[in-house]
C-alpha cells in the first residue's frame, strides 16, 4: 500500500467532517490547514441552538422549491468553510489551504461539482486563505488559487463608470 498525498489526506479528514453536517440537500466538510498544520474544522449546519433542517425533517429551500445555487440567506445552515472561518483567528488562516468535500445528501455521492458559494468566497478571501482544495472523486481534486476569485469578481463590473452606462 502506498503512502496517500497530502492533498488526498486532508480531503479525507475534511470528508470524515462532513459526517456531523446536518443539511438535508448537500453535506459539506471543511478543513483549513497552515504550515501542515490543521486549524480548524467546520461542516454545514444551523446554528448553535437552532433546529438543524435533519430534526426538522424538511429543507427550508426545497420546501420553497428554491433551485441549486440561489437564494442561500433562505438556508437555515451556516456553510462548512463558514463554520471553518469562525473557528479560526485570521492570523493562522493568512497564506493557508482550505480543504472542501460534499457529498448529495439523499444518495450519498460525492458531489464532482462541489464549489464554494459566493457569500463563502467573499469569507475565504477575507481570511487571507491562499488556495481552496475541493474533491471531485475519491483520488481526485481541483486547486483553486483565491486570487483567481478576487481577479473573477473584479472582471465583472467595469472600471470606467462610463462604460456600466454604456451597458444598459
Amino acid at each position: 500500500m502506498g503512502r496517500i498525498g497530502k492533498e488526498n489526506y486532508y480531503l479525507d479528514i475534511a470528508e470524515t467532517v462532513l459526517e456531523r453536517a446536518t443539511c438535508l440537500r448537500r453535506l459539506y466538510g471543511a478543513l483549513i490547514v497552515n504550515n501542515d498544520e490543521i486549524i480548524s474544522t467546520g461542516y454545514n449546519g444551523a446554528p448553535r441552538g437552532r433546529a438543524n433542517c435533519v430534526d426538522m425533517g424538511y429543507c427550508s429551500r426545497q420546501a420553497m422549491q428554491v433551485p441549486r445555487g440561489e437564494r442561500y440567506e433562505l438556508c437555515r445552515s451556516v456553510h462548512a468553510e463558514a463554520n471553518a472561518i469562525i473557528s479560526a483567528a485570521r492570523r493562522d488562516m493568512v497564506g493557508a489551504t482550505l480543504y472542501l468535500v460534499g457529498r448529495d445528501g439523499q444518495t450519498g455521492e460525492l458531489l464532482s461539482d462541489a464549489t464554494s458559494c459566493p457569500m463563502c468566497r467573499r469569507l475565504i478571501i477575507n481570511a487571507g486563505i491562499e488556495k481552496v482544495v475541493i474533491r471531485r472523486t475519491a483520488a481526485e481534486f481541483v486547486s483553486v488559487c483565491v486570487s483567481d476569485w478576487v481577479a473573477e469578481d473584479d472582471l465583472l463590473l467595469p472600471r470606467d463608470p462610463d462604460e456600466a452606462l454604456n451597458r444598459s
